[in-house]
Formats: C-alpha cells, sequence, structure tokens
C-alpha cells in the first residue's frame, strides 16, 4: 500500500507543531548575558528589572564576586539530629547564578548513620557525585507502584535524583561522608517531608496527619512537639 501524501501546506503545519513542542519543553534562555541578583525590594515597579524572582543589578555594577563563592571546601559540623550538614551555593550565595539554571551544595555526613532526610527539590533534578565516604542512597517514583531506586556509592560515584521526586543519601561507612550536590536550578527548592509536615507554620491539625500515617493522635502530637510545635 502506498504511503499517504499530504499537501505541503499540511506537512509544514505538523512538523511546525512538533518543533513547538520540543521547544517549549524546557525553559526559555535568557535573553542577557546575565541578570545578578540584587536582594532588595524596589520603591516602585520602574526601580529596576524583576526577572526569575530577582530583582537585575546594573551591568556596569556587575563584579567578579558577584559569580564567586567561598565555602564548600570547609568540613562542617554534623553533630545535630540527623548526622549531616548541607552547605547550599545557590542564587541566595551566588548572585550572579540568576536566571542561569544551575546550583551546587556541599552535603558533610557524619559516620555510621549520617542522614540527608527524605526531602524533595520541587524544581531541580539533582545529580550527586561522592568526594568521601560510602552512601547509601535511593528515591521513590511518582507512580502508583512507589517504587524504590536504591543504590550504595562510594568515592568517584554519581548517582541522578529526577526532579521532584522523594530522596535521601545516607552515610553506612564508619568514616565521615562528604558529597557534592548538582541541581537544575539556581534556586530548587526544598522540601523535607518530616520537617515540612511536623513543623509547619500554624501546625497541621493533629488528626489529619493521625489519619494520613495512620497513627494515634497522641503519638502525631508528640511528633509535632519534637519537631518543635505545641498544640
Amino acid at each position: 500500500m502506498k504511503g499517504a501524501h499530504f499537501p505541503t501546506s499540511a506537512a509544514f503545519a505538523i512538523l511546525a507543531l512538533a518543533t513547538f513542542h520540543l521547544v517549549s519543553a524546557s525553559d526559555p534562555s535568557p535573553l542577557q548575558d546575565f541578570c545578578v541578583a540584587l536582594n532588595y525590594t524596589a520603591k516602585s515597579a520602574y526601580d529596576a528589572v524583576f526577572v526569575n524572582g530577582k530583582f537585575c543589578k546594573d551591568p556596569k555594577r556587575v563584579t567578579a564576586d558577584d559569580f564567586f563563592f567561598y565555602g564548600l571546601q570547609n568540613t562542617q559540623n554534623t553533630s545535630n539530629a540527623v548526622g549531616s550538614k548541607v552547605t547550599p551555593a545557590n542564587v541566595e550565595q551566588i548572585p550572579g547564578l540568576n536566571t542561569l539554571g544551575i546550583s551546587l551544595a556541599r552535603i558533610d555526613f557524619a559516620p555510621n548513620g549520617g542522614l540527608n532526610p527524605p526531602h524533595t527539590h520541587p524544581r531541580a533534578t539533582e545529580i550527586l557525585v561522592v568526594l568521601k565516604g560510602t552512601l547509601y542512597v535511593g528515591f521513590v517514583t511518582s507512580s502508583t507502584e512507589n517504587r524504590l531506586i536504591t543504590k550504595v556509592l562510594n568515592k568517584g560515584d554519581v548517582f541522578v535524583f529526577p526532579i521532584g521526586l522523594i530522596h535521601f543519601q545516607f552515610n553506612i561507612g564508619k568514616v565521615n561522608a562528604v558529597a557534592i550536590s548538582g541541581l537544575s536550578s539556581q534556586n530548587p527548592g526544598l522540601i523535607t517531608i518530616a520537617d515540612n509536615l511536623f513543623s509547619s507554620n500554624p501546625p497541621i491539625n493533629p488528626d489529619v496527619l493521625a489519619k494520613a500515617f495512620q497513627l494515634d493522635n497522641s503519638f502525631v502530637q508528640d511528633l509535632q512537639k519534637k519537631f518543635g510545635h505545641d498544640n
């Protein structure tokens, strides 16, 4: 059977539609070299240009320090409840990252169980490289199967956490562990599951959480107290 033939105009329309969907599948490219963020509120809409949640610094006043951050080389204190410390290098620390769609973070883990608790980045995919130690990492899919994808990582290993999915890193070694995380947003956002649910402001009604987690109401209230709320 001979293949179907489309008029030239129809074929062009189909090609244009397909191209439109392909192009619109990612964020648009910035239309300037950079938009160094200013952390202030303008007096009026005419005081500055507002791009990606930040006001842009006058390009003539931009310096090398706007694109520089000092601090990821320092070992961090992990003597806290979860045994980890995240040092971000995003648009809040590096104003020049605004509109560029990337950021970094250093994660330090205490030996024997240091944990970066289950969390999500609503605006970024994360790629993690282990610099020291051994980490058990994983994420949970968003399908009805809630499939857990896990891997044990050693020095030099790399793992990817897809955008928006709940994920974690856990130090299963006997020494301190260190990892560097790259994120596909200058402001990836952070939702730490337990902390956001049990220390929200104002607190979520314990009846809601008790039913959601199939727990006793009193147990939920104890958790809220532990995370900083007294109902």
